[in-house]
Order: C-alpha cells, then sequence, then structure tokens
C-alpha cells in the first residue's frame, strides 16, 4: 500500500486594521477572503490581530503594543509568516520584518505568488512574473538577507529567489526584456484574434471562485480546470460555441478580486482584451455569497477601468444550490425583507431590467433557459452586423 505524502502548510497569521472608512464588518470580510487566499497559496491561519486606528503606522502599520503582543505570539507559536491584509510599503515590509524576525508578506504579494502558482502557459507565466519583478524593486533593500534567513513558501516563488535579482539595474532590465516579450505576443495574439473573422465575441467575467469556468464547461465542450480555490483559471480559455445553429467565440477569462494588484491590471491588459474586444459580456456572480453585491460593484469597477462598462451585459447569478435564506425576522416586522430564493430572484430580475438568469452551473440546473438567451443575444448582435443573414437564424420567442 503507497502512503500518501502528506503536505505541511505554512503557519500564518493575518493582520488587518479596523478605520472609519473599514469598519469591523467590512474588514472580516475582507480578513475571509485573505484567509482563502493563504489558503490557496497553501498557509494555514493561526490566529487574526486587528487593530483600532486612524491610520496605519507609517513605520510598523500596527502600533508599538499591537507589535510586541504579534512578535510574542509568533515566538511561541512556531509562525512561518504574518499576512498583512493591505499593500505596506517598502519601509514598513522591512521594518516589521525586522521587529518580528518573520516572512511579512501583503495581500498584494500573496496574490502575486498565487498567480505564479497558477500560470500555466508561457504567456501567463511572463505576465506574472513582470508584476512580480515590479513589485520587487523598489523593495531590493534588505529582500537579501530576508531572502538568507527564509527560503521557499508562500510569496517566495517565481523571481526573487537569487542573489543576482537583487540588483535594481538587472531587474529593470528583466522588466524591459518582459515588456519587449509580451508586446511581441501581444501582436501574435491580436492577429488570432483578428483571424477569428466575423463571430459574435461573449466574454465570462467575474469576480474569482464564481463558476465561470464551471458555466464554461456546461455550455460548451471545453474542458477548463475547475478547482473551488481562488485563481484557480489564469490563462484565457476561447471555445467556439453552437446553440441551436448560431456558432460564436465564448472566452473564460481571469477572476476578479478586490484590491487587486495594479501590476496585475497593468500586466494581464493583453488578457484583458479579450474582454474589451467582446461583443458581450456574461457578468457571474456567485449568490451564495453574503457579499455579492460587493462582488458585482469591485466588478464593474475594473470594467469601468478598462473601458467595458457600457458593453451589453447578462447577469448570471449562480451557485442557487448553495444560496441560504439567513432571514429569522417575522413577516410581519415593518423592516421585514424577503430573503428566500425566490424573493431575492423576483428583486434582482427587477433591478437588472429582466436580464438576470438564475442557475447551478454544476449541475447544470435552468442552464437550457439561459443557453436560450444566449441565443438571441448573439442573434440580435449578428443579425445587426449581417441582416442579409436573418433567414438563417430564425427568432426564438
Amino acid at each position: 500500500m503507497i502512503e500518501k505524502e502528506v503536505v505541511s502548510l505554512e503557519r500564518t497569521v493575518l493582520v488587518g486594521i479596523i478605520t472609519l472608512n473599514q469598519p469591523k464588518s467590512v474588514l472580516e470580510e475582507y480578513l475571509n477572503e485573505l484567509n482563502f487566499l493563504t489558503f490557496t497559496a497553501g498557509g494555514e491561519v493561526i490566529k487574526r490581530f486587528t487593530q483600532k486606528r486612524d491610520s496605519p503606522d507609517s513605520k510598523t502599520f500596527l502600533g508599538k503594543g499591537k507589535m510586541e503582543e504579534l512578535a510574542v505570539f509568533i515566538k511561541s507559536n512556531e509562525i512561518n509568516s504574518v499576512i498583512f491584509d493591505d499593500e505596506l510599503t517598502p519601509a514598513q515590509q522591512l521594518n516589521i520584518e525586522k521587529f518580528l524576525k518573520c516572512k511579512i508578506v501583503d495581500r498584494t504579494g500573496l496574490i502575486l505568488d498565487i498567480f505564479a502558482r497558477r500560470a500555466q502557459t508561457s504567456y501567463a507565466r511572463n505576465q506574472v512574473e513582470l508584476a512580480q519583478y515590479q513589485y520587487i524593486l523598489p523593495r531590493l533593500k534588505g529582500l537579501w538577507t530576508h531572502l538568507e534567513r527564509q527560503k521557499g513558501g508562500i510569496g517566495m516563488r517565481g523571481p526573487g529567489e537569487t542573489e543576482i535579482e537583487t540588483d535594481r539595474r538587472i531587474v529593470r532590465n528583466k522588466i524591459n526584456l518582459l515588456k519587449n516579450k509580451l508586446i511581441v505576443i501581444d501582436k501574435q495574439m491580436s492577429t488570432q484574434r483578428g483571424n477569428r473573422g466575423s463571430l459574435v465575441r461573449v466574454a465570462l467575467v467575474g469576480y474569482t471562485n464564481v463558476g465561470k469556468s464551471t458555466l464554461m464547461n456546461s455550455v460548451s465542450k471545453a474542458k477548463v480546470f475547475v478547482e473551488d480555490k481562488l485563481f484557480a483559471t489564469l490563462d484565457t480559455t476561447v471555445r467556439k460555441v453552437v446553440i441551436e445553429n448560431m456558432p460564436f467565440l465564448l472566452t473564460d477569462t481571469v477572476g476578479f478580486i478586490r484590491k487587486l494588484p495594479t501590476q496585475l491590471i497593468d500586466s494581464f491588459k493583453s488578457t484583458l482584451t479579450e474582454i474589451t474586444e467582446a461583443d458581450l459580456l456574461i457578468h457571474v456572480v456567485d449568490i451564495s455569497h453574503p457579499n455579492y453585491e460587493d462582488h458585482i460593484n469591485s466588478v464593474d469597477i475594473i470594467l469601468n477601468e478598462i473601458g467595458s462598462g457600457e458593453k451589453p451585459i447578462i447577469m448570471v447569478f449562480n451557485k442557487t444550490d448553495k444560496y441560504i435564506n439567513d432571514n429569522l425576522k417575522d413577516k410581519d416586522d415593518l423592516e421585514y425583507e424577503d430573503k428566500s430564493l425566490s424573493g431575492l430572484k423576483s428583486n434582482l430580475f427587477k433591478k437588472y431590467n429582466h436580464n438576470a438568469f438564475f442557475i447551478s452551473a454544476l449541475d447544470k440546473k435552468d442552464i437550457r433557459e439561459l443557453k436560450t438567451n444566449f441565443y438571441k443575444e448573439v442573434r440580435k448582435i449578428h443579425i445587426t452586423r449581417f441582416p442579409y443573414n436573418a433567414f438563417l437564424y430564425p427568432d426564438i420567442t
């Protein structure tokens, strides 16, 4: 009998602050997400540390008393790394490492680390590597002594593991090299997109881990990798889909997240081009998540940033099989709000002007109705371009 290899998780603690702009309830949600990110990166969260402050300390993020409390806990519990929910300045990261004598990772570094693990194609790896070099460039001071003390683990994948990369000139040269390499690949991908002909392009967008890849597999013959972890899919997948007799291109894109590092938005611009050049967007939402509305807003903000906020959008609320009604109020209560799935469907249906659909991509529940709508919307775009093809694709009422 072959014994399974036991993978030891890196022991971590999470750190965040409560401010006027980030109350306790919001911080808790961010830390829950940070917990999931840490798990995705191979870490085990032992404890969370929070502090109420007007603003982060410019030198150590936390106050002196909380830092001392954190140091004692790290030493007595064999903690490998401390992960901060916000992006630290280079000076803060260096000061905190000196004080805690422990590996320090911020939210941006953690996300970049996960991207480095998830990137499969050479193009995606180049994009992530560029983002990592841009991130570590202002943090080179003291980086090598940090790496001497801690080898591998969370925040240590990709560039930064050899001494020569701590030289600013070499890192800048590497950044320029990667940018030039991506420009060449971008031109190749642009040519590929141009060769796709006149087919209507549909792109799946949404927060990370909402089920875009599962939906992709449900409506096409694609076999996109699916896993219940954040950023399971980084590489763009494009498949030709035929519904009834209407062909179109369906694209699965990288998921978004709150506080998405600007380095990633910059380096993944070509991947996001699949969204900017799409004719129709399918915004997939995890309706079972308690903060799905915040996720919608986060995606909308990024879509506006890349100039795609005005594109036609179909709202697809996924994971109806996991939805739980947490409303325990009496129906006679004046503040009662129907949070049953049927009540929620009714409200969202009105909010999005009847352009909202509720499915379970995993169980393929209500997928047929969604595919029929895909056909209608794609046909509408196609007929606008080629009115003489109307007879080929009958209208479905």
